[in-house]
């Protein structure tokens, strides 16, 4: 579904559905404050288990808000969709 100005509404709604969680827009809006981050670093810095922080990161990859790559034996996530970019950068925004 597209509007007038030819916005795909459809990937929008995927992103905030995804964005919608606490913890998954807290992840998001980190990861968009660093180059990049892997799984048990979230953990520990979110305080929670490492399986949640990995369900969490399934959702936003899934949702093509965040990306990943294989660094060593450690898998590394980042957010590169600047539509997503633009989002979070609205959270900052005084």
């Amino acid at each position: 579904m597209k509007t007038n100005e030819n916005i795909d509404i459809e990937e929008y709604a995927l992103i905030f559905k995804a964005l919608a969680h606490p913890t998954r827009l807290t992840i998001a809006y980190n990861l968009m404050k660093k180059t990049e981050c892997n799984v048990n670093r979230m953990s520990e810095c979110l305080g929670i288990p490492q399986p949640t922080v990995s369900q969490h990161l399934s959702i936003l990859k899934s949702a093509k808000v965040l990306v990943s790559h294989r660094n060593g034996n450690q898998i590394c996530y980042k957010v590169e969709n600047p539509k997503v970019i633009k989002i979070l950068e609205q959270l900052s925004d005084k």
